[in-house]
């Protein structure tokens, strides 16, 4: 149908329209205050991180990312697993066993590519249970707490040599558990940004 001149266009129907329900949940407030009831909690927005952060990574196989927080829920560091700088991803084998010569694991690179002059006491969350080298490191920065999101490695020997150590000194780690399912973020709708908890 023609428009007339002066006359608007109709809208284009929304790339969210769909979770409309779960946006309407999302604008709910809590109290008097105003304040948004369905936040992302910080568990959630913390593992998210290092989630994202693991989409970085180059590795055909195993894409994992790690996010450092402070006691004051401050991210101090985020890695993801690569090669060194410099190092060329194009020229450098991905396969097995060429890359575990290479690979500087996710924790590494955030320990070592820190925003923060002092890890300790901090949380680290991880997409995959630190290996046994990442845990020597992890001890070192004086961490305090490891939360992962899967330990599918954990009969490795590499695996229980890290838990073995990371007992031995106190350092607690444990399982995330998600508050939702999934978060769902549209980066094509700048004046629209609203990240959908399912």
């Amino acid at each position: 149908m023609k428009r007339k001149r002066g006359q608007e266009k109709e809208p284009l129907p929304s790339t969210m329209e769909s979770a409309s329900s779960e946006l309407k949940a999302n604008e709910e407030v809590e109290n008097s205050t105003g304040k948004r009831k369905n936040y992302l909690k910080w568990e959630d927005y913390f593992m998210s991180v290092a989630l994202i952060s693991a989409q970085r990574s180059k590795d055909p196989k195993t894409q994992v990312g790690a996010c450092i927080v402070n006691e004051d829920k401050r991210i101090v560091g985020v890695g993801y697993n690569g090669f060194p700088s410099g190092v060329s991803d194009n020229e450098f084998s991905w396969n097995k066993p060429y890359k575990h010569l290479y690979v500087v694991h996710a924790e590494e690179n955030a320990i070592i590519i820190q925003f923060s002059a002092d890890l300790k006491n901090s949380t680290i969350y991880v997409s995959l249970f630190p290996c046994n080298r990442c845990a020597q490191i992890i001890i070192q920065s004086k961490i305090e707490k490891i939360v992962y999101m899967s330990d599918k490695k954990a009969d490795t020997e590499e695996v229980k040599a890290s838990k073995d150590m990371l007992d031995a000194v106190g350092i607690k780690y444990e399982q995330y558990e998600p508050s939702c399912k999934g978060l769902q973020l549209d980066l094509t709708d700048f004046d629209n940004q609203k990240i959908v908890q399912s």
